[in-house]
């Protein structure tokens, strides 16, 4: 701090800041005791212009110690325990400290026990007493921080749960002992909060954390509306029941129901009773051919509610009967229905109602009416255009009558024609739902229902089928065009679906000028298909044979044969069947060699012999036919037998050896000696 003290002191004499301006003086002395953790002491002002420093000088009046704290940022100091006594006074006095000099304040006297500050306490529970009304029952705990022989004194405040009214209780409260909250309404929530304090101080604690608790309510008074479905009697006599229940109408000091309680018994054996309970608004058991008597209850917090009971008749009992007549009435937003009685004695009616699809399911609604005979359906509780079975049955005690039955529609559709016309189209009919259709004739004298019948409309309509067929064949119809178009597109596609192969059985072999074959042989070309190709890289060099002939050379355009695909050996065999099928031929002996592409000796034709594949535009030579026909039919010297045949592989490149099948050169007998003219080439 000294350092910071002197930098300042540095910066303004540099600045030429001739006006000093000192700490303000201390005031507004506040301290405060906390019991065995802190005494801590605070003034005013808060902020300085200059960076300040606060020395708080405690003196024990009791003697002559003293000590100090210190703060540079916040306005207030504490001491802590163990440095500090009870009971005890100290005198208190601050000083404030810059660069331009020093202000102390008054010096303040406080006594310990006048100051001290204890925490608030606890509050544990908030309940009511059972069987008590009206009233809620605090439970707490003692404040923290209370010194030892010193005595404390705690007042509550309360609130209902709705309002922001605080209600402060005068009476003081002292050794955790529990207080009754009294004069409270029935079911209703209140919030509860303490404070504390030392006698001898004046500072209290805070307020504690609120803790909210309920009024008990009345136990229910009224029973529940009961009600119950039988299944068909089985074979042994047996029976499934289905029983059904709604509460009576919401009473305001009655607490939220917590569960049912559901009792039955045979109905002359009282003591042979069974007990279940649910939380759910309806249950299901099994019950034999006899009477029964069920009951149904429901409990709360605060007590169980009375209960309600049903009679179960046997199994071939008949039920009484009171019901004469009943009349359906029906409009565009309810169903009326009214019905006349033989006795008066009814307690309640209860119309049960479900659709007619479901006679095999327990599963039903119902409502109950007393003093009347009459009964109004809602909206929400049918469906248009449904047909619903619809009962009545009279409840006297605990004894249910002979239902009166009838079928009904809470909605209808009206269509008026002509009397030419004899057919009508029903339209906006839901899909997959049974109807039933009646045709009423009617004139000025009145008129007369028809046959009814029944149908049911299809799950997915005709225009929907349509739509879904006209979509998905559109679909394959696009994806066959977006797939030709990909194909004729893409070359790769095109070749890899449909190669070109290139049929070897339909060349031809032809001879050609050995003056004409040369001059193409040393340029490096070749004819094919009536163009000319460079082959140098591809066919091999001239060789000289120790007898110094030249080779005769077989020129194939390997490069274009090899592009496009392989020829399969078979083909290749079906072309030297058919070339040997024709005239005789004779195998044509040549002494001299050549070089395959891989190096290895090759025994040749004459330099006259020459493939010219099949679909040549120009011919193979300057020779014409005619001069082919004029020439001597002699056989040469070196023609020999193919058994003869000195044509033999001496090396073979395995890769032509494997696309290329070995040709074998005939020559007609009618055909004139090839003559053997070579030139040494250098």
């Amino acid at each position: 701090m000294m350092e910071k003290m002197l930098f300042w002191a540095l910066f303004l004499s540099l600045g030429n800041f001739c006006v000093a301006e000192l700490p303000k003086k201390p005031e507004n002395i506040s301290c405060i005791f906390y019991y065995k953790k802190n005494f801590t002491c605070t003034w005013s002002p808060e902020k300085e212009a200059y960076p300040t420093l606060y020395t708080v000088h405690r003196i024990f009046v009791r003697g002559t110690q003293r000590d100090s704290c210190t703060s540079e940022i916040r306005t207030s100091c504490s001491f802590f325990f163990p440095h500090l006594s009870y009971p005890d006074n100290y005198s208190i006095e601050v000083e404030a400290k810059n660069v331009f000099g020093e202000h102390k304040s008054n010096i303040t006297y406080w006594c310990l026990e006048d100051i001290v500050k204890i925490e608030p306490p606890t509050i544990l529970t908030v309940e009511p007493i059972p069987g008590v009304k009206h009233m809620l029952q605090v439970v707490w705990r003692k404040p923290e921080g209370v010194p030892y022989s010193a005595s404390y004194t705690c007042y509550l405040r309360y609130r209902s749960v709705n309002s922001a009214n605080w209600m402060p209780i005068s009476q003081r409260m002292e050794n955790e002992r529990p207080y009754n909250l009294t004069g409270l309404r029935l079911l209703q929530r209140y919030a509860v909060s303490m404070q504390c304090h030392v006698v001898t101080s004046k500072l209290w604690s805070s307020w504690s954390e609120e803790k909210i608790g309920t009024t008990e309510g009345l136990a229910p008074n009224s029973s529940l509306d009961l009600w119950r479905v039988l299944g068909p009697a089985q074979p042994d006599g047996g029976r499934t029941v289905q029983l059904l229940w709604k509460e009576a109408l919401a009473e305001p000091n009655v607490r939220k129901t917590h569960g049912y309680n559901i009792w039955y018994f045979p109905e002359n054996e009282t003591a042979v009773k069974v007990t279940n309970t649910t939380s759910d608004q309806q249950f299901k058991f099994h019950l034999g051919s006899g009477a029964y008597l069920v009951s149904v209850g429901y409990y709360t917090s605060d007590g169980m509610s009375p209960e309600a009971t049903l009679r179960i008749p046997a199994v071939h009992e008949k039920p009484f009967q009171c019901i004469e007549a009943m009349q359906v009435h029906q409009s565009q937003d309810h169903l009326e229905m009214e019905w006349h009685t033989s006795t008066a004695e009814v307690d309640r009616w209860v119309i049960e109602w479900y659709l007619d699809l479901e006679t095999e399911n327990l599963e039903r609604s119902w409502e109950s009416v007393s003093q009347i005979s009459n009964w109004t359906g809602r909206t929400d509780n049918f469906v248009p255009y449904q047909c619903y079975n619809i009962s009545v049955y009279p409840v006297m005690g605990v004894d249910v009558g002979a239902p009166h039955s009838i079928q009904a529609y809470f909605k209808e559709g009206t269509r008026t024609v002509n009397s030419s016309i004899l057919q009508c189209e029903l339209e906006s009919l839901e899909s997959n739902t049974q109807y039933t259709v009646k045709v009423m004739a009617s004139n000025l004298a009145g008129g007369k229902n028809g046959t009814s019948f029944n149908f049911k409309t299809l799950s997915t309509g005709i225009i929907e089928m349509v739509l879904l067929a006209s979509v998905i064949g559109s679909g394959f119809f696009f994806l066959g065009i977006l797939i030709v178009v990909c194909c004729l597109t893409k070359p790769k596609l095109k070749r890899l679906v449909c190669p070109e192969i290139p049929n070897p059985a339909k060349s031809n072999v032809v001879l050609w000028n050995g003056d004409n074959f040369k001059s193409k042989l040393y340029f490096g070309e070749v004819q094919f298909h009536g163009k000319m190709k460079a082959v140098d890289e591809r066919i091999p060099k001239p060789y000289l044979s120790s007898s110094g002939d030249l080779i005769d050379k077989l020129v194939v355009d390997f490069e274009t044969f090899l592009d496009k695909t392989e020829v399969h050996r078979v083909e290749m065999m079906k072309m030297q069947e058919n070339i040997l099928s024709g005239e005789r031929k004779k195998y044509v002996n040549s002494s001299y060699n050549f070089y395959s592409p891989s190096g290895k000796v090759f025994q040749g034709l004459p330099p006259s012999a020459l493939i010219s594949l099949k679909g040549t535009q120009e011919p193979s030579s300057e020779r014409s036919d005619e001069e082919a026909k004029d020439r001597p039919s002699q056989r040469p010297s070196g023609i020999l037998e193919p058994e003869q045949q000195p044509w033999e592989e001496v090396g073979l490149n395995p890769y032509l050896k494997n696309s290329v099948t070995t040709r074998e050169f005939l020559s007609s007998e009618k055909s004139d000696p090839i003559k053997k003219k070579t030139e040494m080439q250098p």
